[in-house]
């Protein structure tokens, strides 16, 4: 029976022990406890400056995006402004050429109007000579007659 309660005597702890053993234990917690504190403040600030990092990214991109933007509407307005101005061009080619046209058109009614004038004056001079030769035939019969 003596050995048996020294066995278990040996598998038991004083109180003291079990407070010294309580005390190692307590400050290894502590001392994780200190560890777990300084890798989550790390990793809180690691997490922190990659955001700072992302958003540094962010606003970069961002803004080559607004560059790439201006860039564009800058293109658009002068392609748009070219064509415009092409637009103009031929409106004013075309406005030439009507108008040159127009002046053509008025050219030959003014040609063709003189040209009417003139065979009307020539048929009223080949008719009044028809007319002068038919009254002076007339008269000569009348005076042969007479």
């Amino acid at each position: 029976m003596n050995t048996n309660l020294d066995i278990i005597y040996k598998d038991m702890v004083t109180k003291v022990q079990q407070e010294i053993a309580l005390q190692q234990v307590m400050s290894h917690i502590g001392g994780v406890k200190k560890d777990m504190i300084i890798l989550e403040k790390s990793e809180f600030s690691a997490l922190r400056s990659e955001n700072e990092k992302i958003k540094l990214e962010l606003q970069q991109i961002k803004k080559q995006v607004m560059d790439e933007i201006t860039k564009v509407r800058a293109d658009n307005k002068l392609n748009l402004n070219l064509e415009k101005s092409r637009v103009k061009e031929l409106h004013a080619q075309q406005d030439r050429a009507l108008t040159q046209t127009d002046r053509k058109i008025d050219t030959e009614v003014a040609d063709l109007k003189t040209m009417l004038e003139s065979h009307k004056l020539d048929n009223i001079k080949y008719l009044a000579g028809s007319v002068f030769t038919c009254l002076t035939v007339a008269l000569g019969f009348y005076r042969l007659w007479i």
